[in-house]
């Protein structure tokens, strides 16, 4: 197996054999995140990948597993080149349960429903999507480069061809200053996207990330516990996407929260007021990304 760099995954593929299709990520602008700012984007040949697949079949084709293909934007690669790879993974990996893949607003809107409708007959069942917020402004200060109705449009796209979308947030990014326009920006986005997976990250910065020098500045405030719960709730409490599961159990929040929206909303925001009222929060040292 041939990894290059850091590997990173989402939460979910915690146990997926990882299959690093692209080194970085073609965009690799967002102010918020460090995680490939030490990698030239390439998309790595096929034929390596296919090594990369022949190797790992030896010790694991047999098994009922999951396939995650990295690192920041599987889908940018040539439709032609990641059919080859799914079909590819069909015959090495017989009992293979699904293939998942980290995917960029822009590279969904760049490929044809046809070309979209044959990833997922051939494999492909979710990609993972970070809109970050829904709040146009925060959107262009963090560099994302897409704009909300993009990202509604790239929704609506997967749900025509059949390919599962799984969201991520991240509370915090509009920091003390735009708390509530996050908030409420936020639950306006997933309310019109309809995502079948909700993930709720909360900010937390690895040394290097460009927009540590507007904190450093006095410009952006980042969120006491508190505040996230405030931003927690308003969001729960204006969101409207019934059947979506939510997760906000990621290693960086304050609070565990998980259920199904709309149905759970109401026992969620009494588990925040709860916290609130105890202080039960995690400590800041048990954090991490």
């Amino acid at each position: 197996m041939r990894y290059e760099g850091n590997i990173y995954r989402p939460p979910s593929e915690a146990r997926s054999l990882i299959i690093q299709v692209t080194v970085g990520c073609s965009h690799n602008r967002c102010t918020f995140c460090n995680m490939y700012k030490d990698k030239k984007f390439r998309i790595r040949h096929k034929e390596e990948v296919l090594l990369d697949l022949d190797e790992m079949s030896e010790i694991y084709g047999e098994l009922p597993l999951r396939i995650f293909l990295a690192d920041g934007d599987a889908l940018v690669l040539k439709t032609e080149d990641l059919l080859d790879i799914l079909r590819y993974i069909k015959i090495k990996f017989p009992f293979c349960q699904r293939i998942t893949a980290y995917a960029t607003v822009q590279d969904i809107l760049r490929k044809g429903d046809e070309e979209l409708a044959l990833l997922k007959k051939e494999g492909l069942s979710m990609v993972y999507v970070g809109a970050e917020t829904g709040d146009p402004v925060i959107l262009t200060h963090v560099k994302k480069d897409v704009t909300v109705e993009q990202m509604i449009q790239a929704a609506e796209k997967l749900k025509r061809c059949g390919i599962k979308l799984s969201l991520t947030l991240i509370s915090g990014l509009g920091g003390r200053e735009r708390l509530k326009e996050h908030a409420l920006e936020s639950a306006r986005l997933v309310s019109a996207m309809k995502p079948e997976y909700l993930g709720f990250l909360t900010l937390m910065l690895e040394k290097g990330a460009p927009i540590l020098s507007e904190i450093r500045a006095g410009s952006m405030t980042l969120l006491t516990p508190d505040d996230v719960m405030e931003e927690t709730k308003l969001f729960l409490s204006h969101v409207d996407s019934e059947g979506t599961i939510y997760r906000a159990n990621h290693a960086s929040n304050y609070l565990a929260l998980k259920g199904t929206l709309n149905r759970d909303i109401p026992a969620m925001l009494a588990q925040v007021e709860e916290a609130e009222k105890r202080q039960g929060y995690k400590a800041e040292r048990y954090r991490m990304l």
